[in-house]
């Protein structure tokens, strides 16, 4: 199988790109070069950036594929763009949306791909939504042979999976944890929650490649597992070998006096929402499919590759500040209702 990624290097693509090669595909990454010191021996680099049309074009010009897979487009133009490169060369093409997408907040847990795309809190979501509706459109109209892919809550051996962090990653999290200072859970953290391994996401989403029965689908890949917030927050201490001082706080609390976009989004618009997936329809295409990394095995790994490799260890002292303020704010309302 002769396939190409746009990416190819992040925390879903990356698992995907070693178990490709290792199973022999013939696989070419189009990115900057940026990312790509790690990269299994046997992957063909096409060095461009996917933004530069024209360019790209020409690279390809004499190619064809079996398949092509976007891990990087976030807006309908980019989609455009593809649809522009990539009609009439591949037998299918493999578009990364977002569970996120999923109707906010949720009129049933339980997700299947029949559950009704609308995020009134995120554009990060939105946008995801309206790419997958240009998609169709082409698919419907001319065609094009779209796969549309929802991974939800995905990780790797790089950054610890947390529900509040700052923009500079999870570790400070981490850091809190080892100070045995306050570390704040969003709600009351018994809402469910569902996590899964990029080693897991790979093996569906190679399963979904080059399958004619997945040619004008959409799929969800996702663990069977599912926890509570307040279950992670104690997996992720436990791996540290330290005890949970927890803080919870509201959802909309935490929103409110975030001066950024994505507390609004991540939180009210997906992870304070309660989710369990369906993921009868990934099983029924491919059968072979579950997912057999547990999260107490996972966070663990993830945890131990983290402490070996200070590199991945990013301070943030901005958001620590910040979770200190929360923790003095909750701490004086608590002292005004004793007064």
């Amino acid at each position: 199988m002769k396939v190409l990624f746009i990416g190819g290097t992040g925390t879903i693509s990356s698992a995907i790109t070693k178990q490709l090669v290792e199973q022999g595909c013939e696989l070419y990454l189009l990115n900057r070069g940026t990312r790509n010191e790690a990269l299994p021996v046997g992957v063909n680099i096409i060095k461009a950036d996917i933004n530069d049309e024209d360019h790209v074009a020409k690279l390809i010009e004499n190619m064809q594929f079996d398949v092509v897979a976007d891990f990087i487009a976030f807006e309908p133009a980019q989609l455009e763009r593809d649809y522009r490169l990539f009609k009439g060369k591949t037998k299918q093409f493999i578009f990364i949306s977002s569970a996120s997408a999923y109707q906010t907040p949720l009129s049933d847990y339980r997700i299947t791909e029949g559950t009704p795309l609308s995020n009134p809190y995120w554009e990060y979501s939105r946008n995801k939504i309206a790419c997958e509706e240009y998609l169709m459109k082409q698919y419907r109209e001319n065609g094009f042979p779209i796969t549309i892919i929802r991974p939800s809550h995905t990780y790797d051996e790089r950054s610890v999976p947390l529900g509040v962090h700052g923009s500079k990653g999870s570790w400070q999290v981490a850091r809190r944890m080892l100070a045995n200072k306050p570390v704040i859970i969003h709600g009351d953290g018994t809402s469910l929650w569902t996590m899964t391994h990029n080693s897991d996401f790979a093996k569906g989403f190679i399963g979904l490649m080059g399958n004619i029965h997945a040619i004008g689908e959409s799929v969800q890949i996702t663990s069977d597992e599912t926890v509570t917030w307040n279950q992670i927050y104690e997996i992720i201490a436990d791996a540290l070998g330290v005890k949970l001082n927890a803080l919870h706080v509201s959802s909309s609390l935490l929103a409110a006096c975030s001066s950024t976009e994505d507390y609004r989004g991540g939180l009210l618009g997906d992870k304070a929402n309660s989710v369990v997936f369906d993921n009868s329809k990934l099983k029924r295409l491919v059968p072979e499919f579950v997912a057999t990394t547990r999260l107490d095995q996972g966070i663990k790994q993830t945890v131990e590759y983290i402490l070996a490799h200070p590199e991945h260890q990013t301070e943030d002292e901005e958001f620590d500040i910040w979770c200190d303020k929360i923790v003095g704010v909750m701490d004086a309302a608590v002292m005004t209702m004793l007064e």
